[in-house]
């Protein structure tokens, strides 16, 4: 296990310990929690985005087809 030395203003690390003893864990551990947590966001964060850019690529295509099945609709012999 790899160890990381931060620097936190004295007003956040007293909110770190008092969130950590609310919890009843250590403070690495809430800091680890954290930073799990904030890493599952980012991850999502970027598979929505990537999701969007792909609809974004086949939106035209999308309606294109769209308008044919709604013509089909309005008119089953077309």
């Amino acid at each position: 296990m790899g160890t990381v030395s931060i620097r936190i203003e004295d007003e956040l690390l007293a909110e770190i310990t008092r969130q950590a003893k609310e919890l009843r864990v250590s403070r690495g551990e809430y800091v680890r929690r954290a930073i799990t947590d904030l890493n599952e966001k980012v991850v999502r964060d970027l598979k929505r985005r990537r999701l969007q850019e792909a609809s974004l690529k086949v939106r035209k295509e999308s309606m294109r087809v769209n308008r044919e099945f709604a013509a089909i609709e309005d008119d089953p012999d077309a």
